[in-house]
């Protein structure tokens, strides 16, 4: 039943079916797709299982004898970032249901196409957590809403703003949304509107005939020519020029363009992601730009929460990224509860990005592995508000402390945390944090927060 040799990169699937002939179909199916099936307890032992080379648990009818539900009851309590494909109908335990309600679960048909057996187990893969990004892990409110948006939306060719401030993972929101979609085994093209000269954009972007401006001496594709059948992702799209904007614009409704410089009309079929760190309706308020453009890109809005709003997330991103920058035969970098604390209250302006390039440099200073609060550079120990820092600590610069501008800053991290755990809603805000409404829309509106906020009736 089990291959002997397949593509290992593709990891293995754990397969439980008490129905012989369609666990065998099943099985195939997976081979076809360079997965391992195997049926765990039966054809492994079960030490053997639960590594990182799992991709997910697909059930089926549960057999009767209740030492095989003992047993994936057992497995899945000590594999809980395993995602679970169920079987349409089939059968179970009381048991079983109740240990994997809380896992990330999709129902699957027996007679399911091979493609979409494929689109599934690529989810699965994202959510074991093979392959992803750190900016994109930790199991905080505010992430798991996000991931649960890219989820709904990976299906569909709507297009997507993802929002929120620099380093908070936006194309890595994109890149997910594009290879859990079905045009993920499709290009993936990225372009930084900003960092391309405003002459130089038209080009990149639909491409230019030979001769069409001084250089260019050959014909060159453009990014939406690169990216036909998958996924062109615009980061920046608030730098763009207005003159370029309406280009876009044009492409975006009638999904056609021309190379600079060409005359024959090219058809596209990409869809389009983009992003940005700036305030697209204030900058449409301001004549900056298109606001036809700005409700043809926000069909799907997705904001990236700033790191501050979800502390709780650190030690997880911690612990990845050391596993990340871990040097030679040193292991990872381990962190003690003072440094932890220190960080948790660091206001993180440049987000994850930022965390990211501590820990890499801690990695190269700390070949013990043990970063305490004295390991940390010292804007990050004067974050401790917590009283475990020293506070001479405080005032290690010329100018001493602000107390008052200390205050509003705790109290901004406070109100944007608060905000993020209640899904942007104001009203649930305002009770967590033990405020009237009116209040607390007051310090919003202060702090700039109210592009962020909700109305009730449309939390999801």
């Amino acid at each position: 039943m089990l291959a002997d040799c397949v593509n290992e990169a593709a990891g293995r699937v754990l397969v439980f079916d008490a129905d012989p002939d369609r666990l065998k179909a099943i099985s195939e199916s997976l081979r076809v797709l360079n997965y391992t099936p195997i049926s765990p307890f039966k054809d492994t032992d079960p030490d053997d299982i639960g590594d990182d080379a799992d991709v997910a648990i697909m059930i089926g009818d549960l057999p009767e004898e209740e030492a095989v539900s003992s047993s994936l009851v057992d497995f899945s309590k000590q594999n809980r970032r395993l995602p679970v494909l169920r079987l349409s109908g089939s059968s179970s335990t009381p048991a079983v249901d109740e240990c994997l309600d809380k896992h990330f679960s999709w129902e699957f048909d027996a007679s399911l196409k091979t493609s979409q057996l494929r689109f599934l187990l690529r989810r699965a893969e994202h959510y074991r957590g093979r392959d992803r990004d750190s900016r994109l892990t930790g199991d905080s409110r505010a992430m798991r809403r996000v991931r649960k948006l890219i989820e709904h939306v990976a299906d569909f060719d709507t297009t997507v703003l993802v929002t929120g401030e620099s380093g908070t993972g936006k194309e890595l929101a994109a890149q997910t949304a594009h290879e859990l979609s079905r045009r993920g085994d499709r290009p993936f093209v990225p372009l930084n509107c900003g960092a391309v000269p405003a002459e130089l954009l038209e080009s990149e972007l639909f491409g230019h005939e030979k001769g069409a401006f001084t250089g260019a001496v050959n014909a060159r594709k453009g990014r939406f020519e690169l990216a036909e059948g998958g996924t062109l992702f615009l980061d920046e799209i608030g730098d763009m020029s207005l003159e370029m904007q309406a280009k876009l614009l044009r492409v975006l409704q009638e999904r056609c363009y021309e190379r600079v410089g060409g005359t024959t009309t090219l058809h596209c079929n990409v869809r389009v992601i983009a992003a940005t760190h700036r305030d697209l309706k204030e900058r449409v308020a301001n004549g900056e730009f298109r606001e036809d453009l700005y409700y043809r890109l926000n069909v799907f809005p997705i904001e990236m929460p700033p790191l501050r709003a979800r502390s709780s997330d650190l030690p997880t991103l911690l612990e990845v990224l050391s596993a990340r920058h871990q040097h030679g035969n040193n292991g990872p970098l381990s962190w003690t509860q003072d440094a932890v604390r220190a960080l948790s209250a660091y206001s993180w302006p440049g987000n994850v990005r930022e965390l990211n390039n501590l820990v890499e440099r801690l990695s190269i200073l700390r070949p013990d592995g043990i970063v305490d609060l004295a390991d940390l550079p010292a804007r990050y120990r004067q974050s401790t508000e917590n009283g475990d820092a020293s506070p001479l600590d405080l005032y290690q610069h010329d100018d001493g402390v602000d107390l008052k501008q200390r205050m509003e800053r705790i109290e901004m991290r406070l109100i944007e945390s608060a905000l993020a755990e209640t899904d942007y809603v104001v009203a649930d805000a305002a009770r967590l944090l033990n405020l009237r409404r009116t209040t607390l829309v007051e310090k919003i509106n202060k702090y700039g927060l109210r592009s962020s906020c909700r109305a009730p009736d449309a939390a999801s």
